[in-house]
């Protein structure tokens, strides 16, 4: 359990990484002159400057190695990471911290983005629930995860409405058409341009105060495991090898600029490159004929 939220008071489980335990966000507001909403927004981004160690924790947790042996609970190998992020959206909407721990997680590990609604409030009045659906847009476009909408309170109601608009827009249409304000109008033609959105979308009904469909959300999240090694990882490795290609090119560019300034042959290239190699190798096998050819 990871807690990303550095203003929350408690919370219902003992953290393994807590934020709090590197920014202090009060000091932050006080130092920086902000109010509670920039403030997290700064703490958030001053973590994100160490979030690479999160990380190497977390692949060695994954890993568990010799110390998967051993019976703390604190090096016991992981299945599942779980990252409690704070309530403000905008932080993986247009924020730069968000976009440098989900890539940072991405990178090595399967990693899926969990996007919680309240069902109540997105079921009355169903505007909201035209709203959500446009946040978690914004959040799949900007992290290009995999990601699951999960309706919460499903022990309250609403749940299952909720997720019956998401599956059939005409349900959906129909409720937005007995709405009377203003914004029923642009959320009924906001609604069809989501429905292929929304269809593409796992979806489940879950309550955090009974456990009832957790099961099915492990079940999803899986699901989406298997997605995030077809979808994105592939586009990772592909990023990953273009960045290697430009940058040997570049390396080519150099040394080609760096012969022709230097007004060497064909054979003063080849002594330097054999330099070149005996220098990253650590000097060994060129001896005095390659720095003489260089």
């Amino acid at each position: 359990m990871v807690n990303l939220d550095p203003a929350v008071l408690s919370t219902p489980y003992e953290p393994s990484i807590d934020i709090r335990d590197t920014v202090h966000y009060k000091n932050v507001m006080a130092e920086y002159k902000l109010g509670p909403n920039g403030g997290i927004l700064t703490c958030l981004n001053l973590f994100a400057t160490r979030f690479d160690q999160v990380v190497t924790l977390l692949e060695k947790r994954r890993n568990g190695g010799q110390a998967g042996e051993s019976s703390e609970p604190s090096s016991r190998p992981i299945s599942h990471a779980i990252i409690d992020t704070p309530g403000q959206i905008e932080i993986f909407a247009w924020s730069a911290s968000g976009s440098i721990m989900t890539d940072a997680l991405a990178a090595s590990l399967p990693t899926c983005v969990l996007f919680v609604m309240d069902s109540p409030r997105c079921s009355s009045p169903p505007t909201a629930l035209v709203a959500n659906l446009l946040q978690a847009a914004s959040i799949l476009y900007r992290t290009r995860l995999p990601l699951l909408l999960a309706f919460n309170k499903a022990d309250v109601g609403g749940a299952e409405a909720v997720a019956s608009w998401v599956e059939d827009w005409e349900k959906l249409d129909e409720a937005l058409s007995k709405e009377k304000a203003y914004s029923a109008s642009l959320a009924r033609s906001l609604s069809l341009v989501l429905d292929e959105f929304t269809n593409a979308l796992p979806h489940v009904c879950v309550s955090a105060a009974t456990g009832q469909g957790m099961g099915e959300l492990v079940q999803k999240l899986e699901e989406c495991r298997e997605r995030y090694y077809e979808e994105y990882r592939p586009g990772v490795e592909a990023a990953r090898k273009a960045r290697e290609g430009a940058e040997a090119a570049r390396q080519a560019r150099e040394l080609e600029k760096l012969s022709l300034d230097g007004g060497i042959g064909e054979e003063g290239v080849g002594g330097l490159e054999r330099a070149t190699r005996a220098v990253k190798g650590g000097g060994g096998g060129e001896g005095e004929e390659g720095s003489g050819g260089a």
